[in-house]
C-alpha cells in the first residue's frame, strides 16, 4: 500500500532528495512545510500537495486529515535546520506518525535519550538518513574489514572538503549553535561510517579549528583515524581547482585511496526502501556520531584564522 508523507523544511537544499525518494518508493506527499516559499520544486514531484509557510496552519492541517477526513499520516520527513530537528520530531511522533530525519539527527546525546522515551509513549519510531551506509564501496570495505578480523589497527586519512560562499556563514549554517559546526554540518555521516565499519570510539582530539575547518584524531577500537573537514574554497588542493571544481572527497585505508566519488545519486531512495521494508537506522544506531560530534564541539585548541 502506498504510504502517506508530509515533509518539514522543503525549500532547503537536501529537500529534493526526499522528494524524489518518495516518488520513487511508489508514495504519497500530501503536505510540506517551510518559512520559505521558494519550494517551486515540488511542482517536480506532487504537485498536489499542500503546502504551508506557517507551522501551526500546517500543524492544524495534519489534524484535520486525521480527525476530520480519516487521513492516516504514515511518515514526517524532516529536512529542517539541525537545530529545530528534535522539536519537529517530536511533533511527528505525537501526530502518529513515524520519522524519517536528516542528518544530524540531533546535536547532542542527551537530545537521543529524550526521544527514545517519546517513542516509547506514541509507539512510533525515528529513522536517520545514514546514506554512506547503503554506498556499495562503503559496505564492501566494512565486509573487508570484518572478515579480515586483524589484530592490529587501521590507518585511515580522512580529508573532506566541500567549499562554501559568503552566505554560509551568514545562514543558520554558519551559528554552531544552530549547526553544530563543521564536524557535524558536514562531517557527521563520516564519522557514523567510520564507527560503523572500525568499532567503538577510545579516543578523541582536536588539533585546529575555526569557523569554517576542524582536524584531529580519532582511535576507534579498529582504526586510527586522522581527519580534517572544511568549508573553506583555500584549503582545496591546486589540482582540484584547476578542474573548476569545489568539493574534494579522500578516504584512504592504510595508504590506499577508497574510490567512491560515484554512486552518491539515488542514496537517499536505497534509504527510503529499507526503512519501508522494515529495515532502516533508528536512535541507537545514530548516538556514536552524535557524541564524536557533540565531543568535537567540546574539545580541542581553538585556532582563529
Amino acid at each position: 500500500m502506498n504510504k502517506n508523507f508530509a515533509l518539514i523544511g522543503a525549500a532547503g537544499y537536501i529537500a529534493p532528495r526526499h522528494m524524489q525518494a518518495i516518488k520513487d518508493t511508489g508514495n504519497n506527499l500530501l503536505a510540506a512545510m517551510d518559512p520559505s516559499d521558494s519550494v517551486g520544486i515540488i511542482d517536480s514531484y506532487f504537485p498536489d500537495a499542500n503546502f504551508f509557510t506557517e507551522f501551526e496552519r500546517f500543524d492544524r492541517h495534519i489534524e484535520k486529515l486525521k480527525y476530520d477526513k480519516d487521513v492516516k499520516l504514515d511518515y514526517v520527513s524532516i529536512c529542517s535546520p539541525n537545530y529545530l530537528h528534535d522539536a519537529h520530531m517530536r511533533f511527528a511522533l505525537r501526530s502518529g506518525a513515524d520519522v524519517i530525519c536528516e542528518k544530524p539527527l540531533v546535536l547532542n546525546p542527551w537530545n537521543i535519550d529524550k526521544l527514545q522515551k517519546v517513542e516509547e509513549n506514541t509507539g512510533r519510531k525515528i529513522y536517520n538518513i545514514l546514506q554512506l551506509r547503503v554506498h556499495p564501496s562503503i559496505i564492501a570495505l566494512r565486509e573487508k574489514v570484518l572478515s579480515e578480523n586483524l589484530n592490529t589497527k587501521y590507518d585511515i586519512e580522512l580529508t573532506y572538503l566541500t567549499s562554501r560562499g559568503n552566505w554560509y556563514n551568514t545562514s543558520w549554517k554558519g551559528n554552531e549553535d544552530k549547526s553544530g559546526g563543521v564536524a557535524t554540518n558536514i562531517g557527521v555521516h563520516f564519522f557514523d561510517m567510520l564507527t560503523w565499519i572500525f568499532g567503538k570510539v577510545q579516543n578523541i582530539a582536536v588539533d585546529y579549528k575555526d569557523s569554517n575547518t576542524v582536524g584531529g584524531y580519532l582511535e576507534l577500537e579498529k582504526a586510527r583515524v586522522r581527519w580534517f573537514l572544511s568549508t573553506d574554497a583555500n584549503k582545496l588542493p591546486k589540482e582540484v581547482v584547476l578542474k573548476g571544481q569545489r568539493t574534494f572527497r579522500s578516504i584512504k585505508v592504510n595508504k590506499e585511496e577508497l574510490e567512491f566519488s560515484d554512486g552518491f545519486t539515488d542514496l537517499h531512495t536505497l534509504v527510503y526502501s529499507d526503512i519501508l521494508s522494515g529495515k532502516g537506522y533508528g536512535l541507537n544506531d545514530v548516538r556514536p556520531a552524535i557524541e564524536i560530534v557533540s565531543k568535537i564541539r567540546s574539545v580541542g585548541r581553538i585556532t582563529n584564522s
